[in-house]
């Protein structure tokens, strides 16, 4: 005679055995996804937050190499490289020189899943909370007079071959109300729609604009790239544009700060405002504060260590 509590396991596991055969490597590990920790809010480091992720590569110069060539072979944006590397011509880079490819990056802090894009760093991070994985894309933004907005929005509309209904304000520029899908349409292949009906996440028919204040308010990815973040974000994903020039992050116990130029002049000072940020997650007493201004002058965009180094070491 079978127990209840066998035939209520015979009826259970032929189930998670399917499940388990549908999460392919891919669906577990999806491709460019990278695993984090995020700390409790304004709480102390701790060997278990995670939240610097990716690594450094090494890249040397070829014949014919521009940075905007190198940029995208590495899915990054033009200013990624340009201010790690502001001496050299971006069109004639010099051929042998190696180069520090900075493919790392410290998290913003966000709420439960969703997309994150933060204007300042040029950079969209989809969450993926269920399986601690986030992606992320480099990304082109508003101008300065036309400036990419912020809040909380959400995806109300994923549309392939759109078609650009051209703002009032740019008939005259165009010449037309709108552009027709084709190689001639700013939008690209792709279009999400955000919620302030207005704006939205789209690809781009001119890939050398990622990583540049290039749109009007809108977010361009590479072509390659909104291919795939279409694929993954779904009609309600919660959508949050911030500024964060500054962005503290933790690894193994080690504190990193990550510095951005403040593009659009919303901080009049960013080292107060990093050292606010600090005392916020109380972990002000383990700053090495000669390395903490060395990266809030030098604004590289890259998560430098600023953790205190040890008497005796």
């Amino acid at each position: 005679m079978k127990t209840p509590l066998l035939a209520q396991a015979k009826r259970i596991i032929p189930a998670l055995a399917v499940l388990f055969l549908s999460l392919t490597p891919t669906n577990i590990f999806p491709a460019g996804a990278y695993r984090y920790q995020m700390p409790e809010k304004d709480s102390k480091a701790v060997p278990s937050a995670h939240t610097v992720i990716g690594t450094f590569r090494d890249y040397v110069i070829k014949e014919r190499d521009t940075l905007l060539d190198i940029a995208r072979q590495f899915d990054l944006g033009y200013v990624e490289l340009t201010l790690l590397y502001p001496a050299i011509n971006p069109w004639l880079p010099p051929a042998g020189k190696r180069i520090l490819i900075p493919t790392a990056w410290v998290l913003p802090i966000h709420r439960k899943g969703g997309i994150v894009i933060n204007v300042p760093e040029l950079r969209l991070y989809l969450f993926l909370d269920r399986i601690n994985m986030v992606k992320t894309y480099p990304i082109g933004i508003g101008v300065q007079d036309w400036p990419t907005p912020f809040g909380r929005f959400r995806v109300v509309e994923k549309t392939k071959n759109p078609t650009w209904h051209i703002p009032p304000g740019l008939h005259e520029k165009y010449g037309r109300k709108s552009i027709p899908p084709g190689p001639n349409n700013p939008l690209g292949k792709y279009w999400l729609r955000l919620s302030n009906h207005n704006y939205g996440i789209h690809g781009t028919n001119m890939p050398w604009g990622i990583g540049r204040l290039v749109s009007h308010g809108c977010i361009r990815l590479y072509p390659e790239d909104i291919k795939a973040l279409f694929s993954w974000v779904q009609i309600g994903t919660p959508v949050d544009i911030i500024y964060e020039p500054i962005k503290i992050g933790f690894t193994k116990g080690r504190l990193f700060v990550e510095v951005h130029p403040d593009m659009y002049h919303k901080i009049p000072d960013l080292l107060a405002y990093t050292q606010q940020k600090l005392f916020d997650y109380d972990v002000w007493q383990d700053v090495d504060l000669e390395g903490l201004v060395q990266a809030v002058e030098k604004q590289e965009g890259i998560p430098v260590d600023i953790t205190q180094k040890k008497k005796g070491r």
